[in-house]
């Protein structure tokens, strides 16, 4: 019997670790998907892989929950050294150590772009290519940008596992996606990405107000682009769009239609995709009384 309990203790015990490591693994994701644009746009001006800027804020971070990035915005952890801006205080490899503090993270970034290219200690590391995500991350350990003597393949273990090396090759950015990063406040909401464009996933009590709050938007706008008056309840776990809605959906939905289940309306499958409603319509040939029928098959692209 003993030996049954200890087995039950063991086998609970590497669920709740493996249930906290997929939980911490989904905020890493939520980050990039977050400041990914905000990286590349730093990329395109400084020359600096996004691979590595969005590695370090996601590490130095702990994925945007730290004290120090919650209070102050600072996703680098960059000290006061010759700092005359706001400051902010907080234990590190000493007691009530300095640190910068920022009005946003857009701020953050900036400046952890011009605390590298401006200072000599990091130098050689511009004359790398943008691609070469594995020198810049043993250079800044080697220019002594962190002390732990696993840093730089801890930059890289991110970097592969992630796949973030795919937007060092980027041209282009989302303005949109940029604009959030200037918001000097934690979003309650993490920005999602799809068809094109954004949006966030409803919580328990959110209305279009506390909503375009959030997203820094007007709540009537915000009510127009999702097709619904600026009163309207919202469910909780649907989907908000930022952005006024498309004709269709993606290109790989071109030979996949969606299949109708229980309770599911015209208007839940338009914002499953992220498709206006009178394009649904007009897709599949529907007369103006069609209601939506379990097991009905539906063209989205």
């Amino acid at each position: 019997m003993r030996r049954h309990i200890i087995i039950y203790v063991l086998l609970l015990f590497c669920s709740f670790g493996a249930f906290s490591q997929a939980k911490w693994n989904q905020r890493y994701q939520q980050y990039f998907d977050q400041y990914k644009d905000l990286a590349i746009e730093q990329m395109l001006r400084y020359h600096i892989p996004a691979s590595i800027t969005l590695a370090q804020g996601v590490l130095e971070s702990g994925a945007g929950y730290s004290e120090l990035t919650r209070k102050s915005n600072n996703h680098f952890g960059i000290k006061c050294h010759g700092w005359t801006g706001r400051t902010s205080y907080h234990d590190d490899d000493a007691r009530n150590e300095c640190f910068r503090a920022y009005d946003s993270a857009y701020d953050s970034y900036e400046d952890h772009s011009k605390f590298l290219s401006s200072s000599k200690r990091y130098q050689p590391l511009f004359s790398l290519k943008t691609t070469d995500y594995k020198g810049w991350a043993k250079g800044l350990k080697a220019c002594g940008y962190a002390t732990n003597p696993n840093y730089a393949q801890q930059l890289i273990n991110v970097i592969q596992l992630y796949r973030l090396y795919e937007y060092d090759t980027a041209k282009n950015y989302s303005k949109f996606m940029e604009r959030e990063a200037h918001f000097g406040h934690v979003m309650q909401h993490v920005v999602q990405e799809f068809n094109k464009n954004y949006y966030v996933v409803v919580k328990k009590g959110d209305t279009f107000q506390s909503i375009a709050s959030d997203v820094n938007m007007s709540y009537k706008k915000l009510a127009s682009y999702n097709e619904l008056y600026s009163d309207a309840v919202l469910e909780e776990g649907t989907r908000v769009w930022l952005k006024k809605k498309r004709r269709n959906a993606p290109k790989e939905y071109r030979h996949r239609p969606h299949k109708v289940v229980a309770g599911e309306s015209l208007y839940d499958i338009s914002q499953q995709y992220g498709i206006r409603i009178k394009y649904l319509y007009k897709m599949n040939q529907l007369p103006a009384d069609y209601v939506p029928q379990v097991g009905d098959e539906l063209r989205v692209r």
